[in-house]
């Protein structure tokens, strides 16, 4: 275990390369499904995911579209210029020998992902993002001889987002991860699906007690924000614990064991001159016109630091902003309360987001609650109708089934009385039977109110307003 101390020796680089899945309905140069998540083996495949011989690919203009999106959302503008060429490597899960990528002019070039981490904007910049086709996937039955080849991903469309070395801790590279996965996903790039593998990071993590980059090493194919953050912590303490022991650290790829918390070597890392890179000879360059690229920024819908900036006058905990955006219909919701019947509402309205409906990424659960119907419901706590108890149980009901709220909480017998009458006869009971917190209350004692308040709602079976219940009790026991 490396001592703080040593740790702050050491200045720690990392780089994320995050492959996306791009949302295109078919693959990057074949006119085959796109979706893989519930198909059969090898059920989503032609000529050319199989690299027959003379079988010629064809560009889906669908992940051009996609990909200039993706540089808006990335705060670049996508190359008027670009091309593609052949990576050559030779597995089972490749039949052609080559991976069609963009090596020399990518799509994208520049830009940057900013990202606030314990209440310090950071930003990384983003090196280059291009346009490649996904290889096949391989699998190793255990206690066999053999190996499994799946060729239904093969020619999936790719944009592999490479980040310039901006990154020094093991907190920073997970949010990092996490803004580029809410960038995608509002932008409409993809579903960034973790689970399903839309979304994957490579992390390249060296470390060095000089300006002088160390030697770097890849861990492939992490598949969730935490285990970005654990493989790039692990991989600096092994890196450390190697240099303090006088030994190097070797140049290599590696892979990831979650259940383990611990990286493990797979192969030395290719350079680029072991890849063979030469232009494509059966794709023509892609030429993009200003006005496509004019149509294209049209279109773009409102991205996360936009919500965050509209959120601040709210008064939310950061966290609680953080979890609205998760969930871009959400956030759009709130938005449109806020923007329309004020901050009141929209404050409302956004703790019920946060803490009645939750979801994890892949998820979420999906509002059926109008902005309309939100607010009267908003409205309906605001005028004491309603306990805040009650409203939750009634926004949930409204985000899963849709439905009046009014109709709702008088069906379920929620409503809260305001009867100032009703509420002064159930408080005389309620001092009545508890004389002597009503005597601590006389005496000065007002945790005791507390304690009557919550007789009173019980009596009531929790319609009774507490506010008006509270003000009965000091006014009866004349304090």
């Amino acid at each position: 275990m490396v001592s703080p101390e040593t740790r702050n020796a050491y200045t720690a680089t990392i780089g994320i390369e995050c492959h996306v899945q791009l949302k295109t309905k078919t693959k990057l140069f074949s006119a085959v499904g796109n979706d893989a998540r519930e198909a059969p083996v090898n059920t989503l495949i032609s000529h050319i995911d199989l690299g027959m011989p003379g079988a010629l690919p064809v560009l889906n203009e669908a992940a051009v579209t996609l990909a200039i999106k993706a540089a808006f959302a990335l705060g670049t503008r996508p190359q008027k210029f670009s091309k593609f060429d052949r990576k050559h490597y030779f597995y089972p899960d490749l039949p052609n020998g080559y991976q069609i990528t963009q090596f020399y002019d990518p799509i994208i070039k520049d830009g940057q992902v900013a990202f606030v981490l314990d209440g310090e904007e950071k930003r990384v910049r983003i090196h280059e993002a291009h346009l490649e086709a996904d290889a096949g996937k391989s699998t190793h039955p255990a206690g066999r001889d053999y190996s499994l080849v799946d060729l239904n991903r093969a020619g999936t469309p790719l944009l592999e987002i490479v980040s310039a070395p901006d990154i020094h801790s093991p907190a920073e590279a997970k949010a990092y991860a996490r803004e580029l996965y809410l960038l995608v996903r509002y932008a409409g790039v993809s579903d960034a699906s973790l689970y399903y593998g839309n979304m994957r990071f490579d992390v390249n993590v060296s470390v060095s007690k000089t300006t002088e980059l160390g030697t770097r090493t890849e861990t492939k194919n992490l598949n969730s924000f935490r285990s970005v953050e654990k493989a790039a912590e692990y991989e600096i303490n092994r890196q450390i614990e190697l240099l303090e022991k006088g030994e190097r650290v070797i140049q290599e790829t590696r892979g990831w064991d979650d259940a383990r918390a611990e990286t493990f070597s797979q192969r030395g890392k290719e350079e680029a001159h072991d890849y063979r890179y030469m232009p494509d000879p059966d794709l023509p360059p892609i030429e993009i016109t200003d006005e496509m690229i004019a149509a294209i920024e049209r279109t773009m819908p409102t991205m996360p630091h936009t919500y965050r900036e509209a959120f601040r006058g709210l008064g939310l905990d950061p966290t609680a902003v953080e979890a609205l955006i998760d969930v871009s219909e959400n956030a759009a919701f709130v938005k449109t309360v806020y923007d329309t019947f004020g901050a009141e509402h929209a404050k409302r309205i956004a703790n019920w987001f946060v803490n009645v409906l939750t979801g994890e990424n892949d998820a979420v659960a999906e509002n059926q609650a109008s902005v309309e119907s939100a607010v009267k419901l908003s409205q309906m706590v605001g005028d004491k109708k309603l306990s805040s108890t009650a409203a939750k149980d009634i926004w949930l009901e409204m985000s899963t089934k849709g439905g009046d709220p009014e109709k709702i909480a008088t069906d379920k017998n929620l409503l809260q009385v305001s009867d100032e009458g009703e509420i002064a006869e159930i408080v005389k009971k309620v001092l009545a039977e508890n004389p002597q917190a009503a005597t601590d209350v006389k005496n000065g004692e007002m945790k005791a109110i507390g304690f009557l308040v919550g007789q009173v709602m019980k009596a009531s079976k929790g319609k009774a307003n507490p506010t008006l219940a509270q003000d009965l009790i000091k006014a009866q026991l004349g304090i």
